[in-house]
């Protein structure tokens, strides 16, 4: 039996604690609401962007991974990854939290 809360959950969630202090925070893309994988995109003030996704690790476990950073001077890259993954994986949820730290919401 697998022990993760549902994908909806989490991301319901996630969107609440990050208004609740103050930021914003939208699903940039719905996945499947029980085993869609999670892709956060976190930013502040829309700088300083990055893609986190959670990995399998070596020890079975999952953790938080930097997939990319954006790039100012290119966001075609970055948005370019996005949609990759998307098409990659239909079932995967892309949610944007952009508040001031914002890896401490996936425990970085």
């Amino acid at each position: 039996m697998d022990d993760r809360l549902p994908a909806h959950l989490e991301i319901s969630g996630l969107i609440r604690q990050v208004q609740n202090e103050g930021g914003f925070a939208t699903v940039l893309h719905k996945g499947d609401r029980v085993a869609g994988t999670i892709l956060v995109v976190l930013t502040e003030n829309g700088r300083d962007t990055a893609a986190y996704e959670r990995m399998p690790q070596m020890d079975g476990t999952r953790a938080w991974t930097k997939r990319i950073s954006e790039e100012p001077e290119n966001k075609e890259i970055f948005a370019d990854f996005l949609q990759k993954r998307i098409t990659q994986d239909p079932d995967l949820w892309v949610v944007e939290l952009d508040i001031a730290q914002a890896q401490r919401f996936i425990g970085l």
